[in-house]
This record gives C-alpha cells, structure tokens and sequence, in this order.
C-alpha cells in the first residue's frame, strides 16, 4: 500500500538546487565506485560499510542510512544485500563469494541536500541467467531515464518498467519503492516500478524540477518478499535472486540530469566475465575503528 504521507504533491526544485544535489550525488557515485572496487572474494561487507562511512566522513556529508528509524535503528552507512536478499541488508563479517549478485545502496547529504543511488554488483563468474537479470535491471532503470522527458504522467514510466521486466520472465517487487528526494531523503512522492489500480489513483505528473530517487527492485522468480527477523533484510520467498538498481533522477527543461552518475566511467568488464570492474583510481580512506 502506498503511504499517506506520500500521497501530497511533489516538491519541485531549482535549476540551483538540482546543482548543488550534484555535489552529493558524485559523493555517493564516489562511494559505490569504491565498494565496486573492494566487492572481491574474500572481503568482509562490514568492511566495505565502514570504508563508504569513512569516505563521507572525510567529505563532511552525513551518512543517511545510519541510525534510521525503524523497530531498531539501521546500523550502518550502506545497506548490502547478497543473492537472494533484496534490500535493506546489513553489513556484517560475511564474506563475499564469487559467484554472488552483491547489492550495495547508500545515501548522503552533503551541504544539505541528498542523493541516494544503488548498484548491484557481480562478483566473479555467475551463471547466464543471474547474468541476464542483471542486464535486464539496468535496462529497466534505463527505460525511467528515458521515457521521463517523454511522459506526461509517472504511471506511463512505471508500465513500461513493469512491463520490461515481466517480458523477459521476471519480476519486479512491489512491496518496495522510490521516493522524491532533496532536502531530505525521503521526499514526496512514492515512486512505484510497477502500475496498478493504486498507483493510478495516486499518480504524478511528470514537470521540471521533479527529483526521484528511482530504484527498481526485480527478481529472478515471484515478486513476493518477507523481512528477516533482523527487522530490515527484505529477502525473495521463494529464495531465487534479486537485482536492485537505483539512480536519482532529476527531470529539467533540457531532459534528465543522473544526479548520481559517475564521472569516473568504469571499464568494459573482459567479455568472458561479468566480474564486477575495479575502481579507476584507489581511494585511500583507512576504514573507522572497531567499535
């Protein structure tokens, strides 16, 4: 169901605004270039957590994952999901494997504005078909890029996501969604990846100076999830893998601006490989001390 809270209308910002979001969301492009390049067999994810914390720490933005409320208040800077976990996972000492879809999200705020983006990573050799459902959810995060100059309504992006996903014989989550961005993380309006009779009655039109942070969640089988007791892991029922991929968008006179694109492209992955690729340049942020 679609929150009320959500349900007013969108707050649109300035071509200024939209700017100063950049800043923020070439940190959190800066910080998953680094979890790209530190998601090797072997790492430990909470290391990963604390090098993106230390990052930002150095950059004088806030971490905004950590410390949001829920039954218990999330624990880290980045959420990191593994395989068949969706979203919201929490780092720890588990060990990355090859073969794993690891996915990493993470938000900042930096000079008081926000940016939020996500990426899922491959580690290794996978099999074809997680292969292809990684391809098939960038494509889909693509399809919100480009159908927003072209759409009046919000509802006609999210038909044509759902409808991407579910012809190549996946899924996409519809428990979970984006949001509008900007002074804070989470801003009017939700931002469905799917249509239904709910999200009809609560559609947005699509107008300059519109943020979303858009972040589709598509899994391999059923769309159905459930939480761990942990209170925040979301993980696929029926155990099959998810690829979650999320950018923030903002929609100007001239088209859309990725407000957390990198500008430090990564390299072509080796053609026999989906190996996740390593960063372009290391980044020397000693990770925090041990609690």
């Amino acid at each position: 169901m679609l929150r009320a809270l959500f349900q007013s209308k969108p707050e649109l910002k300035t071509l200024r605004e939209i700017g100063l979001m950049r800043e923020a969301g070439k940190l959190v492009a800066q910080a998953l270039r680094l979890c790209r390049a530190m998601a090797q067999p072997g790492a430990r994810t909470v290391d990963i957590d604390r090098a993106v914390e230390a990052l930002f720490a150095k950059q004088h933005a806030i971490p905004l994952f950590k410390g949001y409320a829920g039954k218990v208040p999330f624990p880290a800077s980045t959420c990191i999901s593994i395989n068949h976990e969706v979203v919201h996972g929490i780092p720890s000492p588990r060990v990355v494997k090859s073969g794993d879809l690891v996915k990493i999200d993470t938000a900042c705020k930096l000079n008081g504005w926000c940016a939020d983006a996500a990426v899922t990573i491959v580690v290794g050799e996978i099999r074809p078909e997680w292969r292809r459902l990684v391809k098939v959810g960038e494509e889909v995060l693509n399809i919100a890029k480009d159908e927003m100059p072209r759409r009046r309504w919000w509802s006609e992006v999210a038909m044509r996501m759902q409808q991407h996903a579910e012809s190549n014989g996946f899924s996409v989550v519809t428990q979970y969604v984006g949001h509008g961005i900007g002074r804070i993380m989470h801003e009017n309006p939700q931002v469905p990846n799917y249509v239904n009779r709910e999200v009809k009655r609560h559609d947005f039109r699509l107008e300059e100076g519109l943020v979303l942070a858009v972040e589709p969640m598509v899994n391999m089988g059923r769309p159905d999830v459930e939480t761990l007791r942990d209170h925040w892991t979301v993980i696929t029922k029926d155990r099959l893998p998810s690829v979650h991929m999320e950018h923030t968008f903002a929609l100007t006179r001239d088209g859309v601006v990725v407000i957390t694109a990198d500008e430090e492209p990564a390299p072509a992955s080796p053609p026999s490989s989906m190996a996740a690729p390593p960063a372009p340049a290391p980044i020397t942020v000693p990770p925090p001390p041990l609690p």
